[in-house]
């Protein structure tokens, strides 16, 4: 029997509320540990990184609050509020993620599908202001939610959906490493200056000569010309936000790319940018391959306006509209394609280096990129277009396949997020879904899946 009960969250297992320590502590602090926040990323199933660690000291201090791998942690506040994630490995969270450690009787994968599956349900129940909702452990541990009584069933539910997942964190390894090799290479390349000489020895370690450069007080290949980065644009065209809704001329239905959607366009997080309407005169304004993303608009105390993402032709395949960007952005095009790889390590050298933040201005408590003034006034070395050529060669396969796995991905998600709420409430069975998902997916995809379930 496949019986559906109605069980209150704390039946579930014990439910533990996090802890920060103390910042006046920085012992506490370290690199053993992760410290799991809301603002760490709740997108994937498993969470194996975070921004900040704790110390074997730091975890002694809150050992009541130490997880075990594999507990279910559940953000309870604000915009990130019912968003689920599993730990990889012992770790703490802070005050404002509720986890738990599942019963023996309980598969901590189907506890995590479960939640998941009642995200609405966590929402409903906050409490506090609508711009920044809260649940606390109280009313968290009453939630009810129905479930599988049959522990078999359970696994046998996890063992459709945990390999879809399994697969979607693969391809994001790959594409980890993908990135790696790419930023590796450039870096080499055109930061240390080894880039192959004309007899394919690295230039600067064989004795190419290096000329001192004034203007960037630093030396330079001989031979690279030294520009302000407007002189690698070509044009550049302001974003659109539109209507809500067909409206009048507002007739063009696009999707668009805001500030909170560059992450995942790159492929770190989710992007859902929402379906708009815009004037078919402004067609002009859609993005295309080898155009440019810049965020003008934005940011935080921590993070400056200025991220970037670049659109590619597989990029445009994850959509089903054609793209533009809001007017919080402004999209570049570059007079030469062939240095789109590099002007786009480039700027994300500068921008993690904190240079952005100098170029800031804000309007009404929302910081602004001053874009002009800085495009038209920061200078860097400019390699010769032989050199640029081979990265490019090198860089475009490397994103190609980048690409390739986040449409993989996307539509992987999709059937994922088709069959959970269809298997929990009964309305297939495991078997039916697994026939529905041979019909759905790629052949490689059902080969990883069932392989995940063998080894298991």
């Amino acid at each position: 029997m496949n019986e559906i009960c109605r069980v209150k969250i704390a039946e579930l297992g014990q439910t533990i509320t996090g802890k920060t320590p103390s910042s006046e502590n920085p012992e506490d602090f370290g690199s053993e540990y992760m410290f799991v926040t809301p603002s760490d990323s709740f997108d994937k199933k498993m969470m194996d990184i975070t921004e900040r660690y704790l110390s074997e000291e730091g975890v002694k201090k809150l050992s009541k609050k130490l997880l075990p791998p594999k507990s279910i942690m559940i953000t309870c506040i604000g915009s990130a509020m019912g968003k689920v994630a599993m730990n990889e490995t012992s770790c703490i969270t802070n005050q404002q993620i509720n986890s738990i450690i599942p019963k023996k009787s309980y598969c901590p994968d189907y506890v995590y599908y479960a939640i998941k599956n009642n995200y609405k349900v966590l929402r409903n129940a906050a409490t506090g202001s609508t711009a920044l909702p809260l649940l606390n452990k109280t009313d968290f541990d009453i939630l009810e939610f129905l479930v599988h009584k049959e522990k078999v069933y359970q696994q046998n539910i996890s063992s459709v959906l945990s390999p879809i997942d399994a697969k979607i964190a693969l391809n994001n390894r790959i594409n980890l490493e993908l990135e790696d090799m790419a930023k590796t290479l450039y870096d080499y390349w055109f930061v240390q200056f080894d880039f192959p000489n004309e007899q394919g020895k690295p230039y600067k370690s064989s004795g190419g000569i290096m000329v001192y450069n004034t203007e960037l007080k630093r030396e330079i290949p001989e031979g690279w010309e030294v520009k302000t980065l407007a002189k690698w644009i070509k044009t550049d065209k302001s974003g659109d936000w539109g209507k809500e809704a067909e409206e009048g001329n507002y007739q063009l239905k696009v999707s668009c790319v805001r500030g909170a959607d560059l992450n995942g366009l790159n492929g770190n997080g989710e992007q859902k940018p929402p379906t708009r309407f815009i004037l078919e005169n402004n067609s002009n304004k859609l993005l295309e391959n080898h155009d440019l993303i810049v965020e003008i608009s934005g940011g935080s105390p921590t993070q400056s306006t200025g991220r970037l993402a670049f659109i590619t032709g597989e990029t445009l395949q994850r959509f089903p509209n054609p793209l533009i960007c809001s007017n919080f952005c402004k999209a570049l095009t570059l007079k030469e394609e062939k240095y789109l790889y590099n002007f786009v390590y480039q700027w994300n050298r500068i921008y993690d280096n904190g240079v952005l933040f100098g170029w800031e201005g804000k309007t009404s408590g929302i910081k602004n990129l001053l874009f002009e003034s800085f495009v038209t006034n920061h200078k860097e070395a400019y390699p010769k277009s032989e050199i640029v050529a081979k990265f490019y060669d090198f860089a475009k396969p490397l994103h190609s396949q980048k690409q390739k796995n986040l449409i993989q991905n996307q539509q992987l998600s999709e059937l994922r997020d088709w069959l959970l709420p269809m298997l929990m409430n009964g309305q297939v069975t495991v078997k039916e879904a697994e026939e529905r998902l041979s019909m759905a997916a790629e052949p490689s995809i059902m080969y990883h899946i069932k392989a995940n379930n063998n080894s298991k």
